[in-house]
C-alpha cells in the first residue's frame, strides 16, 4: 500500500497562484459604485452589491459593469460601516457587557484579510489583523483579499474568462477553519507563538482555487459554543442587535444577512448553521458528513458529526458553494464514502424553481406539537405549517401523521430496542434488571412493538434519540488538531488553559458561558470511548432509512427551531419534553443526515425567560424564522429541488432594515 502524505504536509501552491501580479491603490474610495466610464449593454441592470447573488456578481463582471476589486471595495466599504462593536463593554472584551438596542452594528467578522497598509488605508484598527503575531505581514506568497481581486481582474482582462466558478465571489469563513494567511484560534485569545496555521484546509484551498475570495475570519462562539469569544467579542443579531445571532456561527450568519460578505462557512455539530440560517433569514446546508472534507477544521470529530456548512442568501448559491467543496480528500478519510455517491452534474443545476409534482415529503410532527412545548414554541408551528401548504400548492405530496401524531415512532419502537440493545435496556432498570436474560424480552419487542416502554419524557423518540454518552472526545480532537498545527508555544489543550485570556462575563445558562471551565473539563478526559457513539449513529441512520422506505418519502419538513433568536446573555429557554433551544439537531447531528434551512417568515410576537426562568410576553417582534428540510445521505439534490421551489415559490428571505447601502 502507498504511503499516504501526513494530513498537514500540504504545499502552499494555491498561495503561490495568488501573488497579486499588479501594483494596486489599497485606498477605499470616497463612494463605491460600478465604474461610470463603462457602457453597459442595454438589457443590463445596475450592479447593486446588497443582496448580490454568484451569478449576479459574475454577470456584472462579465458586462464590465464592475471588477473583482470593486467587490471587495464595496464589501469593505459595508464591512466599515456596520461592523463595529454592537454592545456596551466598558471594561472592554473580557468585561461586562450590556446589549445596546437599534445598535446598527453586529460585529460579525474578526479577522480582516489585509495587509497593515490597506487596513490602515481602510480605517480598520490592529485587532483586526490578519495575524497578531507577524506585524510586519509582507510576505509576498500571502497575497489579500484586494491583491487576488487584482490578479483575477488581470486575468479577466487578459483572456475575457473568469478564473472559476467563484470568480469575485467574496466569502468568511469561521475562524474554526485553518487559513496559511489568517490568524486561526477557534475565537479564543490564545498565544500561539503563530497564530497563522501551516497550510489551508482542504475546503478553503478548493474555494481558492475556483477563484474565491477570502476576505476575513467570522467570530464565533468560543470553542464553538455561545455567542462570545474572549478574541471577538459579542456578535449582535442584524434583524435585533440585543437578540443572538444563531450562537456558535453566528458572526458567518449575520455577516451573509448584513451583506458582508456574499457567503459564508459555518460549522455545524449540532445546529450550528442551520441555527444562525434561521436567525440570520439566510439559507444553511449541513451537507451529508462523509461529502466535504473537515481538513483543517479546529478540533474536527475524527469520525463522525461535525461538518461544514456554506451559509448564502440564496439556494443556488449554496448549491454553487457545495459543488466546489464537496469530494473525496485523502487527508479526512470519512470521504472516501462519498466515491461514486455525487452526482453527475453540479449541484446548482439542481437548485431550479419549479414544481414538486411526485415528491412525497413527510412532516415531523414530533417537532410541531404544541401539546409538548410552551406558548414560546406556537408562532413558529403555525408559521411552518403555512409553509407546508405552500409545499402541497407546488404539487408535493404531503405524508402528515396530524396535530398530534408523530411521523417515525412506529420505526423507532419496533427497531430501538434490538438495535440500541444496551443503550436502550440501561434506561429501563426495573425492566431489564442487570444479571437478567434481557434477550427475550427484546425479541417479544420486536415481534410486538406495543411491548416497547416510554420513560416519563417519552423516550425513545425522534427527540431524544441523540449522541450516546462518549469519553474524551473533545480532548483527542483537540489534542490531535494541536499535534498537527505544531505550535511551538500552544500544543494541548492543558496549554489553552494556561496561555489563554477569558471573558469574566459569565452567565450560566446563558450563550455566555465560562469557557476556561469547559475546557478544564474536557481536559479532564482520561480514557478515548466513542463506541456508543457510533452504535447511535448506526441506530438512528437504519431507523430513518427505514421510515423513509415504508413511507416512500423523498424528505421530511420542520421547524429550524421553535424558539425564536433569545436575548444575548439572558437564559436559554429550557427543554421541554426533548425540546431544547437551539435547533432540532438530533438526527442529522448525530446520524448526518443532509438538511437545509430556508427562511420561512418572521414572527409577531416572542416569549423570553427572566433571570427566575419565568417566561415573559407575548412581545412584540419581528424575527426570522426557517423550515428545514432532511433527506437521506448524499441525496442533496433533493434537497435542492425542493428548497429552491419553496423559496421561489414564497420569498420570505427580506435584508435586515437598518443596514442598507453606504
Amino acid at each position: 500500500m502507498p504511503r499516504l502524505p501526513h494530513p498537514r504536509a500540504k504545499l502552499r501552491t494555491t498561495a503561490l497562484g495568488f501573488i497579486a501580479l499588479l501594483v494596486v491603490s489599497s485606498m477605499p474610495a470616497a463612494s463605491w459604485a460600478a465604474p461610470a466610464d463603462q457602457t453597459l449593454p442595454p438589457s443590463a441592470q445596475p450592479f447593486r452589491l446588497e443582496e448580490a447573488t454568484i451569478s449576479g456578481i459574475q454577470t456584472a463582471i462579465l458586462q464590465k459593469q464592475i471588477t473583482a476589486t470593486g467587490v471587495v471595495q464595496g464589501y469593505l466599504a459595508r464591512i466599515k460601516a456596520y461592523n463595529g462593536v454592537c454592545v456596551n463593554q466598558p471594561d472592554g472584551l473580557l468585561g461586562p457587557v450590556t446589549t445596546i438596542a437599534n445598535a446598527g452594528q453586529i460585529n460579525a467578522l474578526m479577522t480582516l484579510n489585509l495587509r497593515p497598509a490597506s487596513r490602515v488605508a481602510w480605517g480598520f484598527d490592529d485587532h483586526h489583523a490578519r495575524s497578531m503575531t507577524d506585524a510586519v505581514d509582507n510576505d509576498p506568497t500571502m497575497p489579500d483579499a484586494l491583491e487576488v481581486a487584482a490578479r483575477e481582474d488581470a486575468q479577466f482582462a487578459q483572456t475575457g474568462k473568469l478564473v472559476g466558478p467563484l470568480h469575485g465571489v467574496v466569502i468568511a469563513l469561521k475562524d474554526q477553519y485553518d487559513t496559511f494567511d489568517m490568524r486561526t484560534t477557534q475565537g479564543a485569545d490564545a498565544f500561539f507563538a503563530n497564530d497563522r496555521p501551516p497550510d489551508d484546509g482542504t475546503f478553503v484551498s478548493r474555494l481558492r482555487e475556483a477563484g474565491a475570495i477570502i476576505i476575513a475570519k467570522a467570530n464565533m462562539g468560543e470553542y464553538a459554543s455561545g455567542d462570545r469569544s474572549a478574541f471577538g467579542g459579542v456578535t449582535c443579531n442584524p434583524y435585533d442587535t440585543e437578540r443572538s445571532p444563531g450562537r456558535s456561527s453566528g458572526g458567518s450568519g449575520a455577516a451573509v444577512a448584513a451583506n458582508l460578505v456574499t457567503c459564508a462557512i459555518g460549522e455545524e455539530s449540532g445546529g450550528s448553521t442551520v441555527n444562525p440560517a434561521r436567525h440570520n433569514n439566510v439559507v444553511g446546508l449541513p451537507a451529508t458528513v462523509e461529502l466535504v472534507s473537515r481538513d483543517g477544521m479546529y478540533a474536527a470529530e475524527p469520525v463522525i458529526n461535525d461538518r461544514i456548512g456554506p451559509l448564502c442568501r440564496t439556494v443556488a448559491d449554496v448549491a454553487r458553494i457545495l459543488t466546489v467543496i464537496a469530494g473525496y480528500d485523502p487527508k479526512d478519510a470519512i470521504t472516501a464514502s462519498s466515491i461514486g455517491r455525487m452526482p453527475s452534474q453540479s449541484y446548482e443545476s439542481f437548485a431550479k424553481a419549479g414544481r414538486l409534482d411526485g415528491m412525497r415529503i413527510g412532516v415531523l410532527r414530533e417537532h410541531m406539537d404544541k401539546d409538548l412545548f410552551t406558548a414560546a414554541d406556537s408562532e413558529t408551528i403555525d408559521i411552518v405549517d403555512r409553509g407546508i401548504e405552500d409545499l402541497r400548492r407546488l404539487g408535493a405530496t404531503i405524508v402528515d401523521p396530524g396535530p398530534h401524531g408523530a411521523l417515525f415512532q412506529g420505526c423507532i419502537d419496533q427497531y430501538v430496542p434490538a438495535v440500541d440493545n444496551k443503550l436502550f435496556t440501561s434506561q429501563f432498570p426495573n425492566i431489564f434488571p442487570v444479571g437478567a436474560d434481557h434477550i427475550p424480552l427484546l425479541v417479544d419487542m420486536f415481534m410486538d412493538p406495543s411491548l416497547v416502554p416510554h420513560n416519563a419524557s417519552g423516550q425513545p423518540n425522534i427527540r431524544n434519540l441523540g449522541p450516546a454518552a462518549s469519553a474524551g472526545t473533545g480532548k483527542f480532537k483537540q489534542d490531535l488538531y494541536l499535534r498537527e498545527r505544531a505550535d511551538a508555544n500552544i500544543q494541548s489543550t492543558a496549554d489553552l488553559i494556561a496561555k489563554s485570556n477569558f471573558f469574566t462575563d459569565i452567565r450560566a445558562g446563558s450563550g455566555f458561558s465560562d469557557k476556561r471551565d469547559s475546557l478544564v473539563s474536557t481536559n479532564n478526559a482520561t480514557t478515548l470511548d466513542d463506541v456508543n457513539i457510533l452504535a447511535r449513529h448506526y441506530t438512528l441512520q437504519m431507523i430513518t432509512l427505514q421510515c423513509f422506505a415504508l413511507l416512500g418519502l423523498d424528505a421530511v419538513t420542520y421547524p429550524t427551531s421553535n424558539i425564536p433568536a433569545p436575548k444575548l446573555g439572558a437564559p436559554t429557554e429550557p427543554t421541554k419534553n426533548d425540546r431544547g433551544q437551539l435547533s432540532w439537531n438530533l438526527l442529522p447531528g448525530t446520524a448526518s443526515f443532509p438538511i437545509i434551512s430556508v427562511p420561512a417568515a418572521f414572527t409577531t410576537e416572542v416569549y423570553d425567560r427572566d433571570p427566575d426562568m419565568n417566561l415573559v410576553g407575548p412581545i412584540p417582534a419581528e424575527l426570522p424564522t426557517g423550515i428545514n428540510f432532511l433527506t437521506r445521505p448524499f441525496d442533496e439534490p433533493t434537497l435542492f429541488k425542493i428548497a429552491s421551489a419553496y423559496e421561489a415559490a414564497t420569498h420570505h428571505r427580506t435584508p435586515p432594515p437598518g443596514f442598507g447601502p453606504v
